[in-house]
């Protein structure tokens, strides 16, 4: 069965053994690999960590080799971040010679974002409003003390819990 048995070499590159100081000072294609990696959750740090991989595949004496392999990881890594964000790399093809269409893309993908992100702080402003303004007009209620818990519960869209705990918060 040994004949059988694949024979692989590999090489183990321990990122979490290198600092992010130590990192930037290697100026390397797969430093810069580890800066896309790290900065992937903001949409300006990878912007930034892409423009730096790319100006480290420029300089290397095998870019063209590096530049296919690379954007094909980097396309293949950016494909989490949606289906804009894949769209958007569907054109690239290049890193190196694209580089300037990947960074508008990127910064598109980052506004786009940035607005959806907007737009969820904004409906959960809403929320805690309407919330709000349940609890006001249960304590309304409770005040007048013309309805049950039960029908607080109902009138407002709280819980009966909630109306339960508005209760033993007033003052008798």
């Amino acid at each position: 069965m040994r004949v059988y048995q694949p024979h692989l070499r590999y090489y183990l590159v321990n990122e979490s053994a290198f600092s992010e100081e130590e990192l930037a000072q290697r100026d390397t294609p797969l430093s810069g690999i580890f800066e896309v990696e790290k900065a992937s959750k903001d949409a300006d740090a990878l912007q930034e960590a892409v423009q730096h991989l790319a100006a480290r595949i420029r300089a290397h004496p095998e870019k063209a080799r590096l530049d296919e392999v690379i954007t094909r990881w980097l396309k293949r890594h950016l494909k989490r971040l949606g289906a804009e964000a894949e769209k958007a790399l569907e054109q690239v093809n290049s890193l190196v010679e694209d580089n300037a269409m990947l960074a508008e893309n990127l910064q598109t993908w980052a506004e786009k974002e940035r607005q959806k992100g907007e737009a969820v702080g904004l409906q959960k402003g809403r929320q805690e409003g309407r919330q709000e303004n349940a609890r006001e007009t249960a304590i309304n209620l409770l005040a007048l003390g013309l309805l049950d818990d039960d029908q607080i519960a109902q009138t407002t869209g709280l819980s009966l819990d909630e109306v339960k705990a508005l209760r033993s918060e007033q003052p008798h």
